[in-house]
């Protein structure tokens, strides 16, 4: 395909009076339509091209989502536990129920296990004394294990 040639002659004393001579214009041209956009071929290869990047890139995220919620329950857990020792320091005793630590503002909500995805599914142990209380420590009831290998019933 031929383009035109634009050539600018300008005259000597007016920068805006120009005038522009087209040369070699090809008459086979004139009948043609030009649409401007990507080819099917170009749009499969970009595809491919997404595709190969998003496989490669779902397994990192899966694992991130998977070691945030580890995280999320190691930290629930601790904050748990500490809580439950403050109330104890407090009063001499360990909370009745989970509720308690909430009611008595120990708390502000009940501990989420995102592994289970529940704040009601713990497992709960109960002093060796029984009348100081029936809520020693917390669990995950959560079955299986984290990454390296640890279950979560021992986080």
């Amino acid at each position: 395909m031929v383009r035109p040639i634009m050539l600018e002659t300008c005259r000597i004393n007016s920068r805006d009076a120009c005038d522009y001579v087209a040369i070699g214009l090809s008459s086979s041209d004139s009948g043609k339509r030009h649409s401007s956009g990507f080819t099917l071929i170009e749009l499969l290869v970009v595809l491919a091209i997404v595709a190969l990047l998003a496989s490669l890139a779902m397994p990192r995220y899966f694992q991130s989502i998977d070691t945030a919620k580890e995280t999320v329950l190691a930290d629930n857990l601790r904050m748990t536990r500490e809580t439950i020792d403050k109330f104890y320091a407090d009063t001499g005793r360990y909370p009745e129920t989970l509720n308690e630590l909430v009611e008595k503002k120990y708390l502000r909500s009940l501990p989420f296990d995102p592994i289970v995805d529940s704040a009601i599914n713990w497992v709960l142990e109960a002093p060796e004394a029984s009348d100081k209380g029936s809520i020693y420590s917390i669990k995950s009831s959560a079955p299986g294990a984290d990454r390296n290998g640890k279950l979560f019933a021992d986080f």
